[in-house]
C-alpha cells in the first residue's frame, strides 16, 4: 500500500444548518490506498454524514458549518467541488431510486461512459460485461423503477464501478440485498479491491455481512465522534459493538453466552479461524440446557389469497398461488430479489389488482375496497421510506392519517406523542425530516402506520437501515401488539436472524411459487430451499457446525429464543 494517504481528515467538524449541535465531532482517520475500511455505527451516528462529505453532497447539497482539513488522493477539499470529487470518488447510495437516471438499466450503467464521450463499442462491451458480473444481464432492457430493490442496488454498483473512479463508497449497500446476492456483492468488492487496487469505503452496520470476506480496518462512529479506529479483529475482542447498540456477529454474542473468554481467542473476525476450547464442549453443554421454545399455533384463517395470478407486461409473477395468514401471526416472507415478495404486498394493498383470483381479509373480498378503505385495516410499511413521507415536519408526518381520519387534535398529540417514543423519535418530535438519515425516516414511516391501530401490518425490508437497538426496538413493539392486540404481522426480509427471532412461519418463495410455508428453522435446515430463494445459513449455524453438534440449526434457533428471552427480562 501507499505511504501517502489517499484520505486523510484531520480535526473535522460539521453542524448542520438546521441543527444546534455538531454531528461529527474532531474526526481523526487517514485510508490508504488500496484499503478496504468499514464505517459502522448507530443510526444517526454520524456515519452517513461523514459518507456525505467524502463525495461532496456536504456542504454542497445540505449546507452547514465544516471545519478542519481533508485530503482526498493528494488535493485538498477546500479545491475539488462535486465535479472533481466525482472523478476521485464513485458512490453507490443508500436509496437507490435518487441514483437513477436512465430509461433503462443498459442507459443508466452507461451513462459515467457516455458523460466521458467513449466510443459506442466501448461502452457496449462494458455494460455487457458489468451487467453479466453484477447479475443484472437480463434485466438490462427494463426501466430501473419497474425492478426490485436488490436490483436496483446491484445496478447502481455497476453504473459507479464502470466509471474506474480510484475510491468506492458504498452507504448501506447490503439492505435491499437478499442475503446471497449480499455475499456475493461482498465477494466482489473484495476481489475488486485486490485486482484493482481500488480503496472500499463501506458504511454499514451490519457488520457481520460485510466480515463475510476480510476487512482492513474498521471505524466506529458513535454520537458523531470516533471511537474505535482498529482492524475488526480487536474491535470484535473488546465487546465495544453491543455497547453502542450494533449487533456484533452472532457467533461471538453466542461464545459469550456458552461462558468462553472471546477476548482470549487469537483471532475471531472470521469463524472458520476460530479454536474452540476443549473442542466445543462449553457449546455442546450450552445446547442440552437449552431447548427450543414451542410456537403458538394460530388456527383462526384472516388474510386468504386463492388462486391467485398476476402478469407484469414483461414477465409472469404469480400463477394460482395460493397462501392463509392466520390472526395473531408473525409471517416472514423469504425469497431472492425479484421473486413477488413486494408484488405480493402490493396486490394485498390494493396498489396492483390481480389478472384473476381473490384475496380476502376476515371474509371480505377486498376487491370490493378502495385503496384507502383497505388502508383502514392493513398498515403497509415501504421499503424507501422516502415514497411514504409528504410532510417536513416528523410530529406532522406522524399525525398525517389520524388528523386525515378527522380525529381531535388533543388526542392526536397524545397517540403521536406516544407512538414516537415507542419507536424512538420522541428526542426528535419536533425536528425536519429531512435532517434525518435513511434509518431514522424508517422508523417515521413505522410510526406513522402505528398510530393509526391497522389489524394488519406488512413491513417491507424493516430492519434495513436500522441499527440492533432501533431494530430490536420497533420489533420488540411489533411482537407486543402481536401478544396483546393480535396484530397480524407480516414482514419481507432478508435477514435470516430476524426471521428466526420473529416469526410464527416463514414463507419461502422462488419464482413466484411458495417452495416452503413451516417454522423458520425448517426453511434453513433444507438446503434445497436455502439455494432456491437464495439465502444463507446464518454463522450460528456455522458454530454449531465447528463444535460438532448434531444438529447446528436447532442450535442457532435455541439460542435465538434464548437471546429473545433474556431481553424480555431486562
Amino acid at each position: 500500500m501507499s505511504q501517502s494517504p489517499i484520505i486523510q481528515f484531520e480535526h473535522v467538524n460539521f453542524q448542520y444548518e438546521s441543527q444546534t449541535e455538531p454531528t461529527l465531532k474532531d474526526i481523526n482517520f487517514t485510508i490508504q490506498k488500496g484499503e478496504k475500511v468499514l464505517i459502522a455505527g448507530p443510526s444517526g451516528s454520524g456515519k452517513s454524514t461523514l459518507g456525505k462529505i467524502l463525495n461532496g453532497m456536504i456542504p454542497e447539497d445540505y449546507p452547514g458549518e465544516l471545519s478542519g482539513n481533508i485530503t482526498i488522493n493528494g488535493q485538498s477539499f477546500n479545491d475539488l467541488d462535486v465535479f472533481k470529487l466525482s472523478f476521485e470518488v464513485g458512490t453507490v447510495l443508500q436509496d437507490p431510486d435518487s441514483q437513477f437516471v436512465g430509461l433503462t438499466v443498459a442507459e443508466d450503467i452507461a451513462f459515467a461512459l457516455e458523460n466521458d464521450a467513449k466510443p459506442q463499442s466501448e461502452i457496449h462491451q462494458r455494460v455487457s460485461d458489468w451487467a453479466k458480473r453484477l447479475d443484472v444481464a437480463e434485466i438490462i432492457s427494463n426501466h430501473p423503477q419497474d425492478i426490485s430493490g436488490g436490483q436496483k442496488q446491484r445496478v447502481s454498483l455497476a453504473g459507479v464501478l464502470i466509471g474506474d473512479e480510484p475510491i468506492l463508497l458504498l452507504d448501506e449497500p447490503l439492505a435491499n440485498l437478499d442475503p446471497a446476492a449480499g455475499e456475493a456483492s461482498i465477494e466482489l468488492l473484495d476481489h475488486l479491491s485486490h485486482k484493482e487496487d481500488l480503496t472500499v469505503i463501506i458504511i454499514e452496520h451490519r457488520i457481520e455481512e460485510v466480515l463475510h470476506r476480510p476487512i482492513d480496518r474498521l471505524l466506529l462512529i458513535d454520537d458523531g465522534k470516533l471511537i474505535a479506529n482498529d482492524t475488526p479483529n480487536q474491535i470484535l475482542k473488546s465487546g465495544v459493538l453491543t455497547e453502542v447498540g450494533l449487533r456484533e456477529p452472532l457467533y461471538l454474542t453466542a461464545l459469550r453466552a456458552c461462558g468462553i473468554e472471546v477476548s482470549e481467542l487469537p483471532e475471531v473476525d472470521e469463524l472458520s479461524k476460530i479454536e474452540l476450547p476443549d473442542n466445543g464442549t462449553a457449546v455442546l453443554q450450552w445446547d442440552v440446557e437449552h431447548p427450543i421454545q414451542p410456537n403458538s399455533d394460530g388456527a383462526e384463517p384472516l388474510l386468504e389469497i386463492r388462486n391467485l395470478q398476476f402478469n407484469y407486461p414483461n414477465r409472469s409473477i404469480f400463477n394460482n398461488f395460493n397462501l392463509t395468514i392466520n390472526k395473531g401471526e408473525m409471517v416472514a416472507i423469504v425469497g431472492k430479489n425479484g421473486t413477488g415478495k413486494t408484488t405480493l404486498s402490493n396486490l394485498i394493498t390494493g396498489f396492483l389488482h390481480p389478472n384473476q383470483g381473490e384475496i380476502k381479509l376476515a371474509g371480505t373480498n377486498l376487491d370490493d375496497l378502495s385503496i384507502k378503505e383497505r388502508a383502514e385495516h392493513i398498515g403497509y410499511i415501504l421499503q424507501d421510506p422516502n415514497q411514504m413521507i409528504s410532510k417536513d415536519m416528523i410530529f406532522d408526518e406522524v399525525a398525517l392519517g389520524l388528523r386525515l381520519r378527522g380525529l381531535d387534535e388533543e388526542i392526536i398529540k397524545e397517540k403521536v406523542l406516544s407512538t414516537l417514543k415507542v419507536t424512538g423519535l420522541y428526542p426528535f418530535r419536533n425536528w425536519p425530516i429531512r435532517a434525518l438519515s435513511f434509518g431514522q425516516k424508517k422508523r417515521v414511516t413505522i410510526a406513522s402506520i402505528l398510530v393509526l391501530d391497522p389489524e394488519v401490518m406488512i413491513l417491507d425490508e424493516p430492519t434495513a437501515g436500522q441499527d440492533l437497538a432501533h431494530y430490536s426496538e420497533i420489533m420488540d413493539f411489533l411482537e407486543e401488539l402481536n401478544r396483546t392486540q393480535q396484530l397480524t404481522t407480516i414482514f419481507i426480509t432478508h435477514d435470516m436472524y430476524l426471521m428466526l427471532e420473529y416469526a410464527d412461519r416463514a414463507v419461502a418463495l422462488s419464482d413466484g411459487e411458495i417452495i416452503a410455508d413451516t417454522l423458520p428453522i425448517n426453511v434453513l435446515t433444507n438446503d434445497d430451499v436455502v439455494k432456491a430463494a437464495s439465502l444463507t445459513h446464518t454463522s450460528l449455524q456455522s458454530l454449531g457446525t465447528l463444535a460438532n453438534l448434531e444438529n447446528p440449526a436447532r442450535f442457532a434457533q435455541g439460542f435465538v429464543d434464548y437471546q429473545k428471552e433474556v431481553r424480555h427480562h431486562e
